[in-house]
């Protein structure tokens, strides 16, 4: 199974419901795909929740899985749709708010002894879709292209999330050239 493209295996599973052709999808993708919920959610046992509907939802339906764009890409749209309706279930929206203002930033030790903010606290002063975009672009390495198709924002408007996600996080923290000394 390893040999086969991914295109390759979401067809065998849509055609023929092949669970070990759908194990190894989720071999490859999911690692990438819970480190983002996690990055999004905040919350390691949220986001397992989160992927774990990802994949009975993916399941269900490789049938409408057209292989037009990457699998991966398709995943990763699924799941960010199964996060928003986590938002809109646990009413989480107004919560990341109320917390974003209470939060103090601390700062870790990387190896070459230089203090950085952690990253979920840097994060907390950015509105969900410049949160989303920010991740799969940074962490994750998605093209603007593949955001606005994970996401379904207009392409100017991943710009814009990302742009307005620097400038906002380059200011709350005073980081960046605009900031140093």
């Amino acid at each position: 199974m390893k040999e086969l493209s991914d295109k390759e295996l979401a067809a065998r599973v849509a055609a023929t419901k092949d669970t070990i052709a759908f194990e190894e999808l989720v071999r490859r993708h999911q690692n990438a795909f819970q480190i983002w919920l996690k990055q999004l959610s905040g919350h390691s046992s949220k986001a397992d929740d989160i992927a774990q509907d990802t994949f009975i939802s993916t399941w269900n339906n490789m049938h409408t899985f057209r292989g037009d764009g990457e699998f991966k890409s398709w995943l990763m749209k699924i799941a960010y749709t199964h996060f928003l309706q986590y938002l809109r279930k646990a009413k989480a929206r107004n919560k990341i708010i109320q917390e974003s203002k209470i939060y103090k930033i601390e700062e870790v030790q990387t190896t070459d002894n230089h203090a950085l903010p952690d990253l979920q606290k840097l994060l907390t002063v950015l509105s969900l879709e410049e949160k989303a975009c920010m991740v799969l672009c940074y962490s994750h390495g998605y093209s603007h292209t593949e955001i606005s198709t994970i996401t379904k924002l207009h392409l100017g408007t991943v710009k814009s999330h990302i742009r307005r996600g620097i400038n906002k996080i380059q200011s709350k923290f005073k980081i960046g050239k605009n900031h140093d000394g």
